[in-house]
């Protein structure tokens, strides 16, 4: 190497939010002193990618001659987070040591965390990575074995798995022993098997109210709130929804599995075809719950649950800080998160279940038990919902304590029946938006509506009425009219007045009887 300046460089991904950016990984070797510099902005995981690769040769026996490397990884402006880029970094640097042919990998994209011994461990985010690639033109990509599955849900792309570091090389050009090693394979996570047994709503005794507003609201996609004593069922009939939810499109599903994929909780790289559920605990944090960390901030569980269910079990439990970052994404489908070292963005289109007790100790409504809270006591207790928060919530129910006549001798439908008049009232929806950028009725403005639903006087008379008096907000108004909308296409009709003021007694308990 003595007098001789060699440069190499092939390309990897960095992920902000759910957007990869294409990064042009550079190496340059000269007759200085043995040594590795890194920049363009890498974070502490990806400095020490350094050590790693260097690591990596002397464990797949590759004798890299003596001499100052440098790496950069452009843009420079762009801030670089994870351990992805080892094995593009390792490729650039044998390329410009003359053992790998340049010409070779210059234009593929290779992502992989190397162990100490050579060995390509996986990483996440390789879904949405691959997505990005693409957009960018690029035809061939070098993927972690434990990852290909993942990778190959990636069509019209050439996927190439490689477990260790030598056979990469030997793959574009080198001449290398290569060592005996075991494949790592990634550790199965039961993500996937846990959104397809949801449970049924058939094992569900009794509440037909109850069941009939989380029917409205699955065929709609309308946020619930579901309100009763300890033990009426409350859970049940949420962590129940996604069962009569139906499946997800393509796009949709590439979008919710990309999310997992970041998030490390995709099970053996299976694409997620049915719709999530998100259920946190009341003590969960907000960076938790809405997304965030050190660094490039991660997603959280409002992202998790996109185009599915986000379920807030004793709602009123959870900080109030909590419940009002959830005004954002449940208006914009979306989580925009800043930090210092950059902005990430999020989709967040989910449906929202809350749950709650009456007050305290839950026994207000209860018809066996008397409450022991005071009046001021119930009153603070339910305020911790915010009015802004409760105004974009479409349908409040109660879930009161079951006799054992109700649930005897009765026709109980299952999730299956559910579902077929749900995905009916879906069809019928979709022919009323197609050609616009909305899927379901929680996502049509209140203009649209009025503009071309041809909604009768006496039916926007009748929500003004409720508007004057301040028994809702306009905001509530245009919900009440989504699923008043809902409840028609349930039954294949227009919308009548009969809609409209079940719907407003839904959304605020109300009589018809202004």
């Amino acid at each position: 190497m003595s007098g001789r300046i060699r440069f190499a460089s092939t390309k990897s991904i960095s992920l902000v939010g759910i957007d990869g950016h294409l990064v042009n990984v550079e190496a340059h070797v000269n007759n200085g002193l043995p040594g590795v510099t890194l920049v363009g902005l890498p974070d502490t995981s990806l400095v020490e990618s350094k050590s790693r690769v260097l690591s990596a040769f002397q464990g797949s026996r590759i004798r890299i001659p003596e001499g100052h490397i440098t790496i950069n990884l452009a843009p420079a402006s762009l801030y670089k987070h994870g351990s992805s880029f080892d094995v593009a970094i390792a490729m650039a640097v044998l390329s410009a040591v003359n053992i790998v042919p340049y010409e070779n990998i210059k234009t593929v994209l290779f992502i992989g965390e190397l162990g100490l011994d050579g060995r390509v461990h996986p990483v996440r985010g390789i879904l949405p990575s691959l997505l990005s690639a693409k957009k960018f033109g690029i035809q061939k990509v070098v993927v972690p074995y434990a990852d290909q599955n993942e990778a190959k849900l990636i069509t019209n792309l050439e996927v190439i798995p490689a477990g260790h570091l030598s056979e990469i090389a030997n793959i574009f050009g080198a001449r290398i022993d290569e060592m005996g090693f075991e494949p790592i394979k990634r550790t199965t996570n039961n993500y996937v098997d846990r959104i397809k047994h949801v449970g049924d709503f058939s094992e569900v005794l009794g509440q037909n109210s109850a069941k009939e507003c989380m029917k409205i609201a699955a065929a709609g996609g309308h946020n619930i709130l579901l309100v009763g004593p300890p033990g009426t069922g409350k859970t049940m009939l949420a962590s129940r929804l996604p069962s009569i939810l139906p499946d997800l499109s393509p796009q949709e599903a590439l979008e919710v599995t990309s999310i997992h994929s970041i998030s490390g909780t995709l099970s053996d790289s299976e694409l997620i075809t049915r719709p999530p559920f998100e259920s946190p605990h009341h003590t969960a944090t907000a960076p938790s719950i809405i997304g965030g960390g050190s660094g490039l901030p991660k997603p959280g569980a409002v992202s998790r649950a996109h185009n599915g269910v986000l379920f807030l079990d004793e709602a009123p439990e959870f900080s109030p800080r909590i419940l009002q970052t959830l005004r954002q994404p449940l208006e914009s489908g979306e989580v925009v998160i800043d930090r210092i070292k950059g902005k990430a963005r999020y989709p967040a289109r989910f449906q929202l279940v809350m749950a709650a007790n009456p007050c305290p100790c839950g026994m207000f409504s209860s018809k066996h038990n008397k409450c022991r809270c005071s009046s001021i006591e119930r009153r603070r207790y339910f305020a911790r919902l915010s009015g802004p928060l409760l105004d974009r919530v479409d349908i409040s129910t109660e879930v009161p304590n079951v006799r054992t006549h109700e649930i005897s001798g009765l026709d109980i439908e299952t999730s299956a029946q559910i579902l077929e008049q749900v995905i009916s009232a879906r069809k019928v929806a979709s022919k009323r938006l197609e050609g616009t950028p909305w899927k379901s009725n929680s996502q049509i403005p209140g203009t649209w509506m009025r503009q071309n639903l041809k909604i009768s006087t006496d039916i926007l008379d009748y929500i003004l009425s409720a508007v004057d008096k301040g028994i809702i907000s306009l905001r509530s108004a245009d919900r009440s009219m989504r699923v008043a909308l809902t409840i028609a296409d349930l039954e294949d009709k227009q919308m009548g007045f009969d809609d409209i003021a079940k719907a407003l007694q839904m959304k605020t308990g109300v009589n018809s009887e202004l």
